[in-house]
């Protein structure tokens, strides 16, 4: 069975907190996230199989009414999308670093499933909106051809929409900088 993901994104944190209750309540999913994100937002990101989580988010999205401001499944998501999400991976060689700034907590999360499938790459995190005005951004490591190819993948499929805001690739990193970024 393949992983999805579903992500809610609400106005209200109060509400948010109820929704991610209902979408709890309605499903078998594992609740991933949920979180105040800035500003002023709440998000809820759920995995499971692929009809739990859209069994999931129509709950939210239903029980959400005027407070939704958007929402989203993605289905058969690469396996380290979550870890990057929850801040568990510990990389072990850095060679070279990548950066994706995205304008949303959503196209963080399809920016990193987008790098991961595409080219020869380790997620350090994903990184949604907490303190970021509402942006998201992903940090990933590997040899900097598999980065540069990564940032590419991810461009091609989202900067026609202005999704990406910037990205930067780093040869060889100075170890003061790696050990800040894990």
């Amino acid at each position: 069975m393949k992983k999805s993901i579903g992500l809610v994104e609400l106005k209200s944190i109060p509400i948010g907190i109820e929704v991610a209750d209902i979408m709890l309540k309605t499903a078998n999913v594992e609740l991933i996230l949920a979180n105040p994100i800035c500003p002023g937002k709440y998000v809820i990101i759920v995995s499971g199989n692929v009809g739990s989580v859209e069994n999931a988010i129509k709950a939210g999205k239903d029980k959400a009414g005027i407070f939704l401001i958007e929402s989203h499944v993605i289905n058969n998501i690469h396996e380290d999308v979550i870890p990057a999400l929850t801040g568990t991976i510990e990389p072990v060689n850095i060679k070279s670093i990548g950066c994706i700034e995205t304008i949303s907590a959503l196209t963080a999360i399809k920016a990193g499933d987008i790098a991961l499938k595409s080219s020869n790459i380790e997620l350090i995190e994903i990184r949604l909106a907490r303190g970021l005005g509402g942006k998201g951004f992903i940090v990933m490591c590997g040899d900097i051809a598999s980065i540069n190819s990564a940032i590419k993948s991810c461009t091609n499929e989202l900067q026609e929409s202005g999704e990406i805001t910037s990205t930067s690739s780093i040869a060889s990193p100075h170890r003061d900088l790696i050990n800040k970024l894990m």
